[in-house]
């Protein structure tokens, strides 16, 4: 048999991992007792397993999350914290997002309001949902400047396309009434639809007033709150436990 014509085929095939595994057992002798089954198998998964990381660097690069290395296998279950676990254990499996539900998570600055909702979303990106980060004051920047240049309606529609996002420091501040009807058009767009999570220094009964109150204010929390997972954060600033100014 030809073993360079075998290896070089699989290259063509862009199986490239495949043909590393396929030259490495064939220079390792331990492999000459080993079945066609066995063997076909690590084949098989060195390509796949390849395949698959790839798949979730890129989602995670396209995703721009503020913390890429969150994971909440290192989640801080801190007494201080009343982190539920089994709560994050149970949200770690992605069905909220299969049934199109959403997660508040709330805290004071420094809590790790941030770095759980990127752990929730890298966790996402490796079961293959698209997800995407903004911090809200970027997002009403960045409705404005499609306006501007006529593409709105273009690029909410691909927003209503992530399966997951994240939306950072929300409502920190009062919105006007532009940035109001935005957001309403983008909750619009995604619920029972796609999954929300929002990350923010104010409970739910504070968010009626940074939207001015009124109808607005009143169809944006119904679609929000009455569809999400509730988190929130106690505790000590984590900045200030991990700095590394001591």
């Amino acid at each position: 048999m030809d073993y360079e014509i075998t290896e070089k085929k699989l290259k063509e095939m862009h199986l490239s991992k495949l043909a590393d595994e396929y030259n490495r057992q064939r220079n390792d002798i331990t492999y000459q007792n080993r079945s066609f089954d066995d063997r076909l198998y690590e084949l098989v998964s060195a390509e796949y397993d390849s395949r698959y990381n790839n798949t979730v660097k890129r989602y995670i690069a396209k995703a721009e999350f503020s913390c890429e290395n969150a994971n909440l296998n290192d989640v801080n279950y801190n007494p201080d914290r009343k982190l539920d676990r089994q709560m994050i254990e149970s949200l770690r499996t992605n069905e909220y997002i299969g049934s199109q539900l959403n997660i508040i998570v709330i805290g004071a600055s420094g809590c790790g309001k941030t770095w759980l909702s990127c752990a929730f979303g890298v966790n996402a990106c490796q079961s293959k949902y698209r997800v995407k980060y903004y911090r809200l004051p970027e997002l009403f920047s960045e409705f404005e400047a499609q306006k501007i240049q006529g593409r709105y309606r273009q690029y909410l529609s691909a927003l209503g396309k992530y399966d997951l996002m994240i939306l950072d420091e929300f409502l920190l501040t009062s919105t006007t009434t532009s940035e109001r009807e935005n957001l309403l058009e983008l909750i619009e767009s995604r619920t029972n639809k796609k999954s929300t999570i929002y990350c923010s220094q104010w409970t739910p009964s504070g968010w009626h007033e940074k939207l001015g109150g009124g109808a607005v204010a009143d169809a944006i929390l119904d679609r929000i709150v009455n569809s999400s997972y509730m988190i929130e954060l106690k505790g000590n600033s984590l900045r200030e436990e991990y700095s590394r100014l001591k």
